[in-house]
Parts: structure tokens; C-alpha cells; sequence
């Protein structure tokens, strides 16, 4: 997906303008203050680090604060224990915090929660159409009908007001080509014909085990998953991120740092404390095999100690062995998450570009090896 910065915004009556000086905001609608609309938060990314400034703060008054680089922690190391089954998760998102994001973040999490005008506009005028319908008859049915859809409507306009935040990014020359690098590459992750994320996995023990699932050496419970591009709900932006969906979690890619959003929470993760790790996963595929993976090997659905077909299983078939690449994504503020794509060498490049992101931010990136789960 090309990158481009938009210059202006909208959000319900309210249009954000991007300009030189910072952020603009015009409404259209008669009797709307400025100050009633969504908040907007002017971003600046260059060589410098980060810029942040909020145009619309409660208080009236415009708040500056500068985003400086968090101190470097040392990688964590990971020890493999011989355990059947390894869960694969993240804490709780409201722990993934950052006291360089922590306004931003708390506006977010009470728009998150906040309760949907949409929702309760478009309930409440479904049973009011319910009621019309059971002692008027039709012609009052149609009625409701139409005021479910003027609630609706209408529900949606005071969300976009009250239910939103609005970030104007403005990157410089080398930023704005740093992050439509992190793009380009991101878009031959997404491209990959296999995507999956990995809930747990772990090492096989007994010899009937291994027999039963093909002389695999670990299980992995893992499901497809979806990379794109979108924003969350609560967030209006000139800029739309690419996403990765993680079990139940929603990872942003923005300019300044990894947005992670679940269900009515969000947290974050600066690039700088962002550890990318990745390998080589011999898979040994008994479903569909991806066309852009590398076959290299093949196993019996059933083999012997020597690696031979077992003769006692009539449906005894050889199965494919694929190279895929498995990704392991973490943080030290809680960020656990495992994905697996179909290609190999695919995530080094992407990994690459995020770690520049973090540099040209002002920041610092580490890479590692992924641990063997798979």
C-alpha cells in the first residue's frame, strides 16, 4: 500500500487542517464550539526525536511536551524448558505503558470505554419502533423504521465528536522515507500466502507422540491471522498504519511507536523497547502448503523409530516439510507474541526498517534470534 500523509482530518463536524505552524480546526456546523469537538495531537518526527503538542487540551490551553529516548534495558534471555505445552501471550494491555505516551494513552483508554452514543440511539429507537409496531401496525413500523436510521446516523456523528482523539503526524524528509520504507517491507510480510499466530507450543516427550504426529519434535496450536491497514476505532489520523492481528490483540505500526489495542484497552510499545526475533522453523504441514513456501523435506504421517513408514497404519502417507519463519515479537512492559508466516527470510528487512524508525525517532533497536518454539 503506497504511504502518503493526508493534510487534514475530519471527525464528525470538526475538519483537523495540517499546516506549518501546527494544527488547524474549522467546523462546519452552527453553534458547535471548538472546544466541544475531539482532541487533536500534533506530531513532529525527525532527527530531533519526537515533537508532541495537544491543540484542544479540557483546559483551554495548548500543552507542549517533548518526547525523550527511554534508557536502553538489556535484552531478556529466554530458557527452554521441557515442558509439554508453552503458552504464548501478552499481559494485560493496560500494563503495556510508557510515561513518554502517558497523556495520549489515557485519553485513549477513556475513549475505548466510553460508552457507544450509536448504540444507545440505535437500541433505544428499535424499541421504540418495536412498540410502534405492536400497537400502531404498519404504517407506524415504517415510521420507527426511519427513526432507527436518523439514530444511527445520528449516534455515529456524536461519536466521531466524542469517542475520537485525532493525531496529525508531520515527518520530516528522512522520517516520512523511513516510514514508507517500514511499509514497503511490510507489505511483503502481508503478502506471504501463510499467516498464522501461535497460542502455545511445545516439546514432544514420549515416543507415541512423536509417532502420532508425524515425528515432529514440537507442537504448535496456532491459528490464521490478518495484517492490513487500518486504524482503531477511537483513533482519526492523516496517516492509516499497517496492522498485525496477534490472537485477540491489534498491533498499529505508527510513526512514533507500536499501538497495541484489546478489546476496550490500549497500551503501548516504544520502538525502543521493541525486541524483534526471528528464525528458520522447519513445519511439518499436513494441511494445504503454501505456494510461496520452500518444500524441504518430507515425512511419514505415522514412522518408525528409524524415521520409516510405520506398517501398521493402512492411511500412512508422506507429508511435506516446509521452511517457514517464526517471529517472536516482545517487550519488557509485557508484550509476548508469537507469529509464523509461510516465507522465510521475510521478517529481517521489515525488522530493519522498524529499528531505523526507532533511530531516526531517537531511539535505539535491538535484534536477536528467535527462540525455537516450533
Amino acid at each position: 500500500m503506497p504511504f502518503y500523509i493526508r493534510k487534514s482530518v475530519k471527525a464528525g463536524p470538526f475538519r483537523f487542517n495540517l499546516s506549518k505552524s501546527g494544527i488547524g480546526v474549522s467546523t462546519g456546523v452552527k453553534g458547535f464550539r471548538v472546544g466541544t469537538g475531539p482532541r487533536g495531537h500534533y506530531i513532529h518526527a525527525g532527527r530531533g526525536g519526537l515533537y508532541y503538542r495537544a491543540s484542544i487540551p479540557r483546559n483551554g490551553r495548548k500543552q507542549n511536551f517533548e518526547i525523550k529516548p527511554a534508557p536502553k534495558s538489556p535484552a531478556p534471555s529466554f530458557n527452554e524448558q521441557k515442558v509439554e505445552m508453552i503458552n504464548v501471550s501478552s499481559v494485560n494491555v493496560l500494563q503495556m505503558e510508557d510515561s513518554r505516551f502517558s497523556n495520549l494513552l489515557n485519553e485513549l483508554n477513556e475513549k475505548q470505554r466510553s460508552t457507544s452514543i450509536k448504540a444507545v440511539l440505535g437500541w433505544s429507537a428499535a424499541g421504540i419502533a418495536f412498540l410502534l409496531a405492536i400497537t400502531a401496525g404498519a404504517p407506524a413500523f415504517i415510521f420507527g423504521l426511519v427513526l432507527i436510521l436518523v439514530g444511527i446516523v445520528a449516534g455515529t456523528f456524536f461519536d466521531d465528536v466524542k469517542r475520537t482523539s485525532v493525531l496529525m503526524y508531520e515527518l520530516d524528509h528522512d522520517a516520512a522515507e523511513d516510514y514508507g520504507k517500514m511499509t514497503e517491507r511490510f507489505d511483503a510480510l502481508a503478502a506471504c500466502e501463510g499467516c498464522w499466530h501461535v497460542d502455545s507450543g511445545g516439546a514432544v516427550q514420549d515416543i507415541h507422540t512423536w509417532k502420532r504426529n508425524a515425528g515432529a519434535s514440537h507442537l504448535v496450536d496456532k491459528r490464521l491471522t490478518e495484517l492490513g491497514y487500518s486504524l482503531p476505532r477511537v483513533i482519526k489520523s492523516n496517516i492509516t498504519p499497517p496492522f498485525i492481528k496477534s490472537g485477540k490483540e491489534y498491533l498499529y505500526l505508527l510513526p512514533d511507536f507500536l499501538l497495541v489495542v484489546h478489546d476496550r484497552s490500549v497500551g503501548a510499545v516504544p520502538y525502543d523497547r521493541l525486541k524483534i526475533r526471528w528464525e528458520d522453523s522447519n513445519f511439518i504441514e499436513e494441511g494445504v502448503v503454501p505456494s510461496d513456501t520452500q518444500i524441504v523435506g518430507r515425512t511419514w504421517k505415522h514412522p518408525n523409530k528409524s524415521g520409516g513408514p510405520d506398517r501398521r497404519f493402512k492411511d500412512n502417507r508422506e507429508i511435506p516439510i516446509c521452511l517457514y519463519e517464526s517471529v517472536y515479537l516482545s517487550s519488557d512492559n509485557g508484550l509476548n507474541e508469537l507469529l509464523q508466516f509461510s516465507k522465510n527470510g521475510i521478517m529481517a528487512p521489515l525488522a530493519a526498517a522498524i529499528g531505523k524508525l526507532g533511530v531516526s525517532n531517537g531511539s535505539s533497536k535491538t535484534q536477536l534470534d528467535a527462540p525455537r518454539l516450533t
